[in-house]
């Protein structure tokens, strides 16, 4: 497996030994950079982006374990690996209790230093990668990992969970990061088109076809395509997508020979996959087809000190976006780190953008996030009352099934406008899925994928 190149900070205080391990990481293929005292190695710290430190422990003016604490108190999350020639057990013990992430006696083989930086240092960051809490980082390492290979990659998780952003993310850490990225949800594309979408159809393959069209496969040649929702994919078409996975050909709808294609494919789940293939709704061989690596993304719950960073993250993006610099206090804060997320990413950056909206200036309060299990009794807050006029306790109540969004959550971008419009439909019908998909032209699976991800966005109770 090709290894990840790393930043490592080496500080210690002997010049030659810092020599030798600066040579050690080099000639493994990392970026290493040395420094001979604590205070030299924070200030190189303040100025570049370091992956891990590795620190002598007994240094003078600053020891390892007093550069280990500013370390923690500055950069919570960077791993700190310190060595000593002592073998001072009672340190040891006083450097693993203050955060460090192993502890090596010296004199030490140069292939354990390099297992210790591959087991320990962060995985390179990408633009909206938030990886604060140490389970995410595990998977960013092995996404990183895995990345520089061609296997077919399997991510599962709760929905709102980012798999499409672990999946980019995949791509741009490829060989393949200059090549096209297409993602396809599955769910989202009626039956009829998916296998045209897909695979593509020659000019006069069916009516309305009066050229001939490239399909994503195509699409995504020398780069990646990610099959989004893979467990709704229709199991006819099951069939010629483990075709294509196997032959490296896709045959395009109306063809008459095949076009091979060099892509890599990934594919996502919100279901298990295992108990799809028990209950006959997924083919057995194209299962083990896609799950040559599996990543299993946890729900936000059970990765709690990304909370707050991912709210931080969003609230300069859409702060941004409005033209505005927010920060969150204390109090906030702390009321999203308490909430349990059961939607996930994506309700969290729902919450984001409503607190943006209703708070009126720089800072937001815990009052202005509106979480579903703190709602109260209560009309939704009048936010277009008039200019500035903000509610002194707003609270988001889910609308009940089907009906209209109020006023007061207007739609702002696209994704809203859609909700809306379906929900409105679906009231307008009295809740008849059947007049509600020959309305809105879309099929009943759409329509169920739809609603599924308003339940889990909450803005659907379970069982409407």
């Amino acid at each position: 497996m090709t290894k990840q190149a790393m930043n490592i900070l080496v500080v210690e205080d002997d010049a030659a030994l810092r020599d030798a391990l600066l040579i050690t990481l080099e000639t493994a293929g990392h970026r290493a950079r040395g420094a001979a005292s604590g205070p030299e190695a924070l200030a190189l710290l303040e100025r570049e982006p370091f992956q891990m430190v590795v620190s002598d422990l007994r240094m003078t003016p600053m020891d390892g374990l007093a550069l280990l604490a500013e370390i923690r108190s500055r950069k919570p999350g960077l791993p700190v690996l310190l060595m000593t020639a002592f073998g001072d057990v009672d340190k040891a013990v006083a450097a693993m209790k203050g955060g460090a992430c192993d502890f090596m006696l010296k004199p030490f083989e140069p292939r354990a230093l390099i297992e210790q930086i591959e087991r320990h240092a962060l995985p390179p960051q990408a633009e909206g990668v938030i990886a604060a809490d140490a389970k995410t980082r595990e998977i960013l390492l092995l996404s990183a990992r895995v990345a520089k290979t061609d296997a077919t990659v399997l991510l599962t998780g709760e929905s709102g969970t980012g798999k499409e952003v672990f999946a980019r993310y995949l791509h741009d850490q490829s060989p393949r990061a200059k090549g096209p990225f297409i993602a396809i949800n599955c769910a989202a594309i009626p039956d009829n088109l998916l296998e045209a979408t897909l695979f593509g159809y020659e000019k006069g393959a069916f009516t309305g076809a009066q050229s001939a069209q490239a399909g994503k496969f195509e699409q995504a040649d020398h780069g990646t395509l990610l099959l989004d929702e893979i467990s709704e994919m229709p199991l006819a078409l099951q069939a010629k997508l483990l075709r294509v996975l196997q032959e490296r050909e896709v045959e395009r709808v109306g063809g008459k020979k095949p076009i091979p294609v060099d892509i890599r494919v990934l594919a996502t789940s919100n279901r298990d996959m295992a108990a799809e293939v028990a209950a006959g709704r997924f083919r057995e061989d194209l299962f083990y087809r896609l799950n040559v690596f599996p990543l299993a993304i946890p729900p936000l719950r059970e990765r709690p000190a990304d909370i707050v960073p991912l709210a931080e993250y969003f609230l300069a993006l859409h702060g941004a976006r409005l033209g505005r610099r927010a920060r969150l206090t204390a109090d906030a804060a702390a009321k999203l780190a308490a909430y349990r997320w059961p939607g996930n990413v994506r309700e969290l950056e729902n919450v984001i953008q409503r607190a943006l909206i209703l708070a009126p200036g720089d800072r937001v309060e815990a009052e202005h996030l509106c979480l579903a299990d703190s709602a109260q009794p209560g009309p939704v807050p009048a936010v277009s009352a008039g200019v500035g006029a903000v509610p002194s306790a707003p609270s988001f109540v889910p609308p009940p099934a089907f009906a209209p969004q109020p006023a007061a959550a207007a739609p702002v971008n696209m994704k809203d406008l859609e909700r809306q419009h379906i929900l409105e439909t679906l009231a307008k019908v009295g809740g008849s899925r059947k007049k509600a998909i020959a309305l809105l032209g879309i099929s009943e699976r759409t329509l169920r994928y739809k609603l599924a991800q308003y339940r889990e966005e909450g803005y659907l109770k379970e069982g409407d």
